[in-house]
């Protein structure tokens, strides 16, 4: 099953590239975290398309998870001060993300 969502999550990754980046500069170890996050939402969320039942389920709660640990990753740059005011684009993409996964794993 083709996921619309996994379109938003790879527009997401290309909003979010020059944020990682520049997160990473200020903090590597903050940039790893939020790119290795950032990526696992679509990974996970096409593996979990093509998966069944219990592992489908796992596999968006992962994507979840995931996009949830973006969103605090970029929460805490802003609060160290590595980039200022994160774009509410973004933010509502982010939101978008988890709200659908969070009806999809519960359906």
């Amino acid at each position: 099953m083709a996921l619309r969502i996994y379109g938003v999550a790879i527009d997401m990754l290309r909003m979010l590239r020059p944020v990682m980046e520049r997160i990473g500069r200020k903090d590597p170890s903050l940039g790893d975290q939020m790119r290795r996050a950032a990526m696992s939402v679509p990974l996970n969320l096409n593996e979990g398309a093509y998966s069944q039942g219990r592992n489908e389920r796992a596999r968006w709660h992962t994507a979840m998870g995931s996009a949830a640990e973006v969103r605090a990753c970029l929460d805490v740059a802003e609060a160290l001060g590595y980039v200022e005011n994160v774009d509410d684009e973004m933010r509502n993409t982010l939101n978008h993300i988890i709200g659908t996964l969070h009806r999809l794993t519960r359906r």
